[in-house]
């Protein structure tokens, strides 16, 4: 990217560059703080721990399996926003995104009353359809509210895509299907993916409908984000720590695969 005429030293370029300064020195004097109150002795002692453990274990279990099934279900409903107009389109996405402005714990209380309704009562009636304080219910309540962040960004991507290409193959003997599979999702491909990425990191970090819908028992229903609050609700700072130097990783590890993902567009395809 070409940098702006004029002189690179400006009032705008030094209270810019001063203020992502000041935003990296907070971060960085966090991460900092963090890491200089724990041992290495410590941190691996807690990585020993059954229970931590198992948190970790279940934090990537369950969140592959929530990436899964949003990336199922954001990519033809992000088709659908972005190729097709209809009466209450505006409501219909006001819909959809709703779940990003809703403090999460909402989602986990109202997953909580619908499972106390007849219906939910018939559902949890069945031993294999139970969601209610078990490992299902986790991976219900990063579905919901992980799912509008995989559809804005599938949506997106498919608005990236100009739709002459569709109708390009449409005319040359395609059908719709084929014109989606061979053209439209190819080339959207990059932005479902950088959607799916962060769908995986908001799923790891989902606490309040876990702790409020699934709960936090030890070794059962417990992810590294309860995992934080058990040990701190018991003093144990270091091995909240621990995990949380762990989430913090995880997080990175995420950004820098989106950023990949940014700078190298659809390399796969080529």
């Amino acid at each position: 990217m070409t940098p702006p005429a004029g002189p690179r030293i400006n009032a705008l370029s030094v209270t810019s560059v001063a203020a992502l300064v000041l935003f990296l020195l907070a971060v960085f004097t966090l991460v900092a703080v963090d890491l200089l109150y724990i041992s290495p002795a410590s941190f691996a002692e807690a990585l020993r721990s059954p229970p931590i453990r198992h948190a970790i274990y279940l934090s990537f279990v369950t969140s592959s399996i929530t990436v899964m099934i949003v990336s199922a279900i954001s990519v033809p409903v992000g088709y659908a926003l972005s190729r097709y107009r209809f009466p209450g389109s505006e409501l219909i996405q006001s819909v959809v995104d709703i779940p990003i402005i809703l403090p999460p714990v909402v989602i986990g209380v109202s997953l909580l009353l619908f499972f106390r309704t007849p219906l939910g009562r018939f559902i949890e009636s069945f031993e294999s359809l139970r969601f209610v304080y078990t490992v299902k219910g986790i991976v219900l309540c990063q579905v919901l509210v992980s799912a509008s962040y995989g559809i804005g960004a599938a949506r997106t991507a498919f608005d990236a895509v100009d739709v002459k290409y569709e109708k390009l193959a449409l005319v040359l003997g395609a059908s719709p299907l084929q014109a989606f599979t061979r053209v439209a999702l190819p080339m959207a491909t990059k932005g479902i993916a950088a959607g799916a990425v962060f769908v995986w990191a908001t799923a790891v970090g989902i606490f309040g409908p876990l702790l409020v819908f699934a709960g936090a028992v030890r070794m059962k229903t417990e992810v590294m984000p309860t995992t934080i609050y058990l040990e701190l609700s018991v003093g144990r700072i270091e091995p909240a720590l621990a995990v949380s130097l762990i989430m913090i990783m995880m997080g990175l590890l995420a950004l820098t695969i989106l950023h990949f993902i940014g700078s190298r567009g659809n390399w796969w395809l080529k």
